[in-house]
């Protein structure tokens, strides 16, 4: 069905996050066509997409699906939520899936669900690979098989067409795997027979809600697209959609101030002009969409190996004053040590962070000269083994309580530690080790979507 507009609803920046149950109540009361969620994203790291684990707690996620959930069953229209979980995994997926069904036995409601997979099979992306069909993002290496074979889990970044087709086969709730980020509200969008251009555009202002608003916080926004136009406002009265904050948002995450690419083709926004209807709406047009070949970027992590982290601090000025000969004396110390257990250096690596000092900033740091009052010591061990992990991190730890620097007079410990144990296990960690594109002829092909009637 051709419509000349549709409006639709974001609830948060990501699930789990929270918003206020006004402002979707305000949402519904206005007749979206839809309502919303992101679920994800890499910013966290790699950790989620390695272990399977979901960014937000269950029962926060509970919270915000139930709420969504019971507004769109008793509106009758669609909901959907992409990248479910934080990474768009199949047990993140699974994770959201399992909320949905379980809010639907509390409350007694009947809908047919669709899940979007995402993850996908090593057989199949060793197959594009040898066809020549994946290539590297910017400066990132050639993909081996080999970086394929390691990965503990990969998942490919859907564009809009699986959740097209849920919608064409009559799906209400709508869970989808990794995508990106606009997918869901673009698909909405494209369903009404609306062009790509303010689709997308729709689709990259919703998908961090009130993130487009001043001031910033998790809330939710309506925004509705026309055929050459999108206008966007805040549910909640406190705040305030400004051309300046609109603009802001269409900056995100993106590599240019006017080029976003999108699987399929590229938003070209060079040509938009963001007005302000009223002092909280805000209205955009000018934005052209350009087809290019389909590709899907690939998204995974391996197994780095097992860690152990350790937190410390200091505000002796003595020793603050010498802390680079003193982290040098750490490590060479350390290392005798390990080498004493009969490990190898090779098993493991210390790193000595120094928060207060150049934690954050590292060799970038603008200002190394000016001397703290107190410096954070992070000591962390990555290691081949957790026990490996664990055993030099405790020598770096005792290492650093307990030895002599020039001029220092206290006889005990040189650091404060503010937990018991002073030693955490962190067990397995992760790393990402994919930033390629696979070109598809289909993009249904990598995204199978399995239906239910819940």
């Amino acid at each position: 069905m051709t419509r000349k507009s549709v409006r639709m609803m974001s609830a948060s920046g990501i699930l789990g996050y929270g918003f206020p149950e006004a402002s979707l109540q305000a949402a519904l009361a206005l007749k979206p066509d839809m309502i919303g969620v992101d679920g994800g994203s890499s910013d966290p790291g790699p950790h989620y997409l390695g272990s399977g684990k979901t960014l937000n707690s269950r029962l926060a996620m509970k919270r915000d699906l139930g709420l969504l959930l019971r507004g769109a069953i008793a509106n009758g229209i669609p909901m959907m939520v992409g990248t479910c979980g934080g990474a768009g995994g199949t047990p993140h997926l699974a994770a959201c899936a399992d909320i949905i069904s379980e809010v639907a036995a509390e409350h007694g409601l009947h809908f047919k669900m669709a899940l979007i997979e995402a993850e996908q099979e090593k057989g199949f992306l060793l197959e594009q690979l040898e066809a020549g069909r994946i290539k590297p993002l910017g400066n990132a290496p050639e993909l081996r098989a080999a970086d394929l074979e390691e990965a503990v889990r990969v998942v490919g970044m859907m564009g809009p067409e699986p959740y097209l087709e849920a919608l064409r086969a009559g799906a209400q709730v709508i869970l989808g795997g990794r995508g990106t980020d606009p997918a869901p509200w673009a698909a909405l969008a494209m369903h009404h027979g609306l062009p790509p251009a303010p689709a997308w555009y729709a689709g990259k202002i919703l998908e961090c809600a009130c993130n487009a608003a001043i001031p910033k916080k998790h809330d939710c926004l309506m925004v509705t697209v026309g055929e050459d136009y999108v206008e966007t406002e805040p549910l909640n009265p406190e705040l305030r959609c400004t051309p300046l904050s609109v603009a802001v948002q269409a900056l995100h995450e993106n590599a240019s101030p006017i080029i976003r690419y999108e699987p399929g083709g590229v938003v070209d926004s060079s040509d938009c002009r963001i007005e302000a209807l009223t002092d909280r709406r805000v209205r955009i047009t000018g934005m052209r969409w350009t087809e290019r070949p389909y590709t899907i970027k690939l998204e995974g992590a391996r197994q780095a190996g097992y860690s152990a982290i350790a937190i410390a601090a200091t505000r002796d000025p003595g020793l603050i004053g010498q802390l680079d000969s003193f982290m040098d004396f750490v490590r060479e110390s350390t290392a005798t040590k390990v080498k004493a257990l009969g490990i190898a250096p090779e098993d493991y690596q210390l790193v000595l962070r120094l928060y207060g000092r150049d934690g954050v900033m590292g060799a970038w740091e603008p200002h190394p000269d000016e001397a703290p009052t107190e410096v954070s010591i992070i000591a962390e061990v990555v290691a081949r083994t957790q026990d490996i992990a664990n055993a030099a991190l405790s020598l770096a730890r005792v290492t650093l309580l307990h030895s002599d620097f020039p001029g220092r007079m206290c006889r005990e410990g040189n650091m404060a530690f503010p937990f018991s144990p002073s030693d955490i296990e962190r067990g397995a960690i992760y790393e990402f080790m994919l930033q390629h594109v696979i070109e598809i002829d289909d993009p249904l092909r990598m995204f199978p979507i399995r239906y239910e009637d819940v």
